[in-house]
């Protein structure tokens, strides 16, 4: 890993005057989430005298906020895929983000969040939450592990501060955990959300069975989920559980032509209401005159002996069941088909009951560590948007399968399922930008770049500006290279710029893929006429990528975060398939030849799909994150075809680096 830098300074400007246009407001602009004031809390007693208790999170600066250990970083979301699942206008699409999720929740909308659910890292074992091997995983967990605990608290923190800003005054968050962190961690969403703010502290059993491992302790068998709300309005939906047996039995005792049911007393005597005689009964009754008699003639009162008051008869049927307690033991692990091979997978029903308890349908649910995609999948089938992230592709490649296949099941047709989108952020696909057309080619430069782009048609030749300083963009193609007609009209553009006229301004960058020989002789020879010539011109060439180009964004790292990855550009693998026929309509398939691209990657995840529609690939359920006995991807699969004949059959793999690739062949089933 390369070493991490300070924050460096930020260029200073270079003109006094005629500043080129302000960046439009973002989300990266809202206004800072205040922290809870709840001084009264934390005060040590007068007896104790002037002890210092710390009430800031861990990693908070008074001034800087959490900025301090982890800058600002504002880059582009590139939309990778739009998946198409039968209901796209007028209903925005879901979100599947890959990337950094601080820097991604930084630029989300304030307030704009029902319901957050994270299963983070546990500060457990290192290699136990290496789940996918990409590189951006295994980066950022050294910087998770940095300075033990209080660095983990840090790492955390951060982005429980910018979760607490997305959620509505009505929002909730779940934050789960176990036994290594979960105290640490609630005393530092106290301080962030406000110990008022605290809702329970639940207990999940994950283990049905003994724990025969420990030998020095008890078992460990449960994991710890922190219920937090944003402010006294928050919504909650009480949920239930059946009685059992033994309570029906020893509580609904009594059985008429209606059911089983139990008795509940009519009268109120500590309840202010005046006495009053009911068929002789003289008593402070609950009810009024007019509705006890309605329920005297429908027959929902009785009397266990004569002169007795009357009681109400409540029926099984009716009763809604034993409210949900903090301490749940009636949630399952995923299992079955549920199970995608992913070591930390938590269960559907698990995160059902958190869906329904905080949110309501058409609410925004967000999980900014989706894992093997629970969170999407229950959003998805119970009616929620969602918006999911994770710093692994394969992590995102495997959910959206997930995804697409629940679609399937539950019927396109029949349920509303808004689309959704798969997008990256910090790292880029080459190859689907230079497909790109050129204006929406540059808008995404000179957002990477941190440049603001021309809002008019003042001069052709310069497209953004950046610190005062004139930015020009090249062609969108790989292969394309500046020329040195385009370096001198760029020249000449700068010097009909006030900046160049009355600021004496005489810089500028050129950005693009490559630059030809006569592109950077032409700039060398404008840079030699400063000694000679009055109208000199200084120009910068950085090829997109290289580390001129991401110097601001690497630069900006620190002992805590390192973006030494951020701003990279990545290419798909070359995929290669070889297939050999087995008879009895069974296919071999080996993409052991697939070539990667990028530098210093490897190939981490295969998915198949053996019904390929041409269009868009959904990999066949089992074959979407598979691993052998070397938990490495299995590359060889053998998969039988219901029956004979011509069958399109598609590959798509990712390698560490964030690269994707797809093959796609016709097979002869035999």
């Amino acid at each position: 890993m390369p070493p991490r830098r300070r924050q460096a300074q930020a260029p200073a400007n270079h003109a006094a005057n005629s500043a080129p246009p302000a960046a439009p407001e973002t989300a990266a602009d809202a206004a800072p989430e205040p922290l809870p004031q709840q001084e009264e809390f934390y005060r040590a007693p007068a007896r104790f005298g002037n002890v210092p208790v710390e009430s800031y999170p861990k990693g908070y600066d008074r001034n800087q906020r959490f900025e301090r250990h982890y800058p600002r970083i504002n880059l582009p979301i590139q939309i990778v895929e739009r998946v198409p699942l039968g209901h796209p206008e007028p209903h925005e699409p879901n979100r599947l983000i890959w990337g950094d999720n601080l820097h991604i929740m930084r630029q989300l909308p304030s307030n704009s969040v029902d319901l957050i659910y994270i299963d983070p890292p546990f500060f457990s074992l290192r290699m136990y939450n290496i789940l996918w091997g990409d590189t951006n995983e295994l980066r950022s967990f050294e910087d998770l592990w940095d300075g033990g605990m209080d660095g983990y608290l840090y790492w955390l923190n951060a982005r429980l501060y910018e979760m607490k800003r997305l959620l509505k005054p009505t929002g909730s968050i779940y934050v789960h955990c176990d036994d290594h962190a979960s105290h640490y961690i609630k005393v530092e969403m106290d301080k962030i959300f406000g110990y008022v703010s605290f809702r329970n502290e639940i207990v999940w059993k994950r283990r049905a069975e003994a724990h025969n491992l420990a030998r020095k302790s008890m078992g460990r068998t449960h994991d710890t989920i922190f219920y937090y709300v944003k402010s006294g309005s928050a919504d909650y939906r009480r949920q239930y559980t059946p009685y059992s047996e033994e309570y029906i039995k020893r509580h609904y005792k009594h059985q008429d032509d209606v059911g089983r049911y139990t008795t509940f007393p009519c009268t109120n005597e500590a309840g202010g209401n005046k006495p009053y005689d009911f068929h002789g009964i003289v008593r402070a009754w609950r009810f009024s005159p007019d509705n006890m008699e309605e329920m005297y003639l429908s027959g929902r009162l009785v009397q266990t002996a004569p002169g007795r008051p009357f009681r109400y008869k409540k029926y099984l049927h009716e009763a809604e069941g034993v409210p949900i307690q903090d301490f749940w033991d009636d949630v399952n692990p995923a299992r079955g088909n549920e199970a995608i091979g992913y070591p930390t997978q938590k269960s559907e029903a698990l995160l059902e009951r958190i869906i329904l308890a905080s949110s309501g349908e058409g609410d925004v649910v967000a999980d900014f560590f989706i894992g093997g995609g629970t969170t999407a999948a229950v959003a998805q089938r119970l009616g929620r948007r969602f918006i999911a992230c994770d710093q692994s592709r394969v992590a995102i490649a495997v959910t959206a399968e997930r995804l697409k296949q629940q679609a399937m099941t539950q019927g396109m047709e029949d349920t509303l399922i808004p689309d959704f989108t798969v997008e990256q952020w910090g790292i880029y696909e080459a190859e689907r930008l230079s497909a790109m057309p050129p204006e929406q080619f540059r808008d995404f430069v000179l957002r990477a770049y941190g440049a603001t782009r021309v809002e008019n048609d003042s001069d052709a030749d310069i497209h953004g500006w950046h610190n005062q300083l004139p930015i020009w963009v090249g062609a969108p193609a790989l292969a394309s290279q500046a020329t040195a007609a385009e370096v001198l009209a760029f020249a000449n553009a700068i010097r009909r710029t006030l900046q160049y006229q009355q600021a004496n301004l005489r810089d500028g960058v050129m950005l693009a893929w490559g630059f030809g020989e006569d592109a950077r002789q032409a700039a060398e020879e404008l840079r030699r006429q400063e000694a000679v010539d009055v109208n000199f011109v200084r120009l910068a060439q950085f090829s997109i990528g290289d580390d001129g180009f991401r110097e601001h964004i690497v630069s900006r790292s620190t002992d805590k975060a390192d973006y030494s990855d951020f701003l990279t550009f990545v290419r798909p693998p070359v995929v290669s398939v070889g297939h050999r026929a087995l008879g009895g309509n069974a296919v071999t398939f080996d993409a052991g030849d697939t070539a990667v691209v990028n530098s210093g990657a490897k190939l981490i995840n295969v998915q198949w799909d053996f019904s390929y529609d041409g269009r868009r690939f959904s990999a066949t359920p089992g074959y979407s994150f598979q691993r052998g006995q070397n938990k490495q991807p299995q590359l060889v699969v053998t998969h039988k075809f219901a029956g004979p004949g011509l069958r399109r059959v598609a590959c798509r793999v990712q390698d560490s680096r964030g690269g994707e690739g797809l093959w796609q062949g016709e097979v002869e089933v035999r």
